[in-house]
């Protein structure tokens, strides 16, 4: 596997990133995986690939110096701001069941699942949790493709596929504003239904998290 360290970035340049790697990957038939971890400064709302962005007020972001960007991923939106991010790129065919969607994503996030279980946080599966209503916010979807503490969405990812290859990347939620969330995704924001690192073990910081990822 090929491990690019944690760097911060904006949120342009990091989907760049993730783009020019799933790209390049592609162009050289490339075997091996490339597993990224990245933050983002300012911070940023990404946009799912197909996702309506009416709900956005720019004005607002723009006073509060956030960004605003569109994911190659679809799902819904997300504020990337007290948070880790990865990337994983890979071919389809080297994943034991890379064809199904839903048992890719799940031999991709074991990686995540296994870095976790050392920092003593046992990750789970979503799909349990149910939205009832619609949500422009990504962490208030718990699907089977999610990883979980105790039924509280931790880590939210979203694939993107082409000429054989898979991007997935995602946000580990390390801490975040529930009133900003609010105002920026202009809906309650149930905190029953997601969780942070650091309401888990305070004790954790992001350089624990980024350690036990790195290769």
């Amino acid at each position: 596997m090929n491990f690019i360290p944690f760097q911060v970035l904006t949120g342009k340049e990091n989907m760049k990133i993730d783009e020019d790697i799933l790209n390049s990957s592609i162009n050289i038939g490339a075997k091996e995986p490339v597993f990224r971890l990245y933050g983002w400064k300012p911070y940023c709302v990404s946009l799912g690939r197909n996702q309506k962005s009416n709900f956005i007020d720019i004005d607002f972001l723009k006073s509060q110096n956030i960004d605003c960007v569109r994911r190659l991923t679809g799902g819904r939106a997300l504020l990337h701001a007290d948070e880790i991010t990865y990337s994983y790129v890979c071919p389809i065919l080297s994943l034991k069941n890379g064809e199904n969607v839903v048992n890719s994503y799940k031999e991709i996030s074991q990686i995540l699942i296994d870095a976790f279980k050392k920092l003593g946080i046992e990750l789970k599966f979503g799909g349990t949790k149910k939205y009832h209503g619609h949500a422009d916010y990504c962490m208030l979807v718990s699907t089977g493709a999610d990883l979980c503490y105790k039924n509280r969405k931790l880590i939210g990812s979203a694939q993107f596929r082409k000429q054989g290859y898979i991007l997935q990347h995602g946000s580990i939620l390390y801490d975040y504003d529930k009133s900003l969330l609010e105002k920026i995704f202009n809906e309650k924001i149930d905190t029953s239904s997601i969780v942070s690192v650091k309401e888990i073990n305070p004790a954790l910081s992001k350089d624990d998290i980024i350690k036990v990822l790195s290769f």
